[in-house]
């Protein structure tokens, strides 16, 4: 029994050949995707578009002004210990020696400080007690009762504590006796006599360095 055969076609070189695959190589043809993924939209990654600044004609809203300065505070603080009354500070008796003790005490410390003419007005005459509370302070003249009158009230203030009595007052008065003819011994008690009259040379003396002949 004769079968046909017929010869294979000799395929042309412009026809696709299949090439036969390894022992190891599929024979399924892998599909390839042409298609290409857009891009994921991470917010991650996207800029953030920054915020249109408004600007205001006029400002807004309440301004809180109510915070104290610290003068406000110190003077508010001042205020406040002036505002203590009289009656609940002490008021102790005292005697008249005790005033001339505390007398003395502050016209040494007003030495020291270069006061010379407060200084001749405390020693030259002892307090005299006019009241209870009250004290006067007797001057040469005019000249000395107008300078030791801008310090007094630091005076007053020294008297009340030493003597715990905040109800003293002193007064200062203007002698009216002429002031006795002295006999300098030295150069040192005419100056003293002439700075009583005339505050102004204690400071001729000290701007200038002056030596005054004791």
């Amino acid at each position: 029994m004769f079968f046909e055969t017929r010869a294979r076609k000799k395929k042309g070189l412009t026809e696709p050949i299949d090439i036969l695959p390894f022992p190891t190589q599929s024979l399924r043809k892998s599909k390839t995707q042409s298609t290409v993924s857009a891009p994921s939209e991470n917010p991650a990654t996207q800029v953030a578009e920054s915020p249109k600044v408004k600007i205001l004609e006029s400002p807004q809203g309440q301004v809180h002004t109510k915070h104290l300065s610290i003068k406000e505070a110190i003077e508010r603080s001042k205020q406040a210990a002036q505002e203590v009354r009289i009656e609940d500070q002490p008021r102790e008796q005292y005697h008249l020696d005790h005033v001339k003790m505390y007398w003395k005490q502050y016209a040494y410390k007003l030495k020291e400080n270069g006061m010379e003419t407060f200084y001749n007005a405390l020693i030259k005459r002892d307090p005299i007690l006019q009241g209870p509370e009250h004290i006067e302070l007797v001057v040469d003249n005019i000249v000395q009762r107008d300078y030791i009158q801008t310090h007094l009230m630091e005076f007053i203030d020294f008297m009340r504590k030493q003597l715990n009595n905040y109800f003293i007052s002193i007064q200062i008065v203007v002698s009216e006796q002429a002031e006795e003819e002295v006999k300098y011994l030295n150069g040192k008690d005419k100056f003293n006599a002439m700075a009583r009259k005339n505050p102004n040379l204690h400071t001729l003396k000290t701007r200038f360095n002056l030596d005054i002949d004791y």
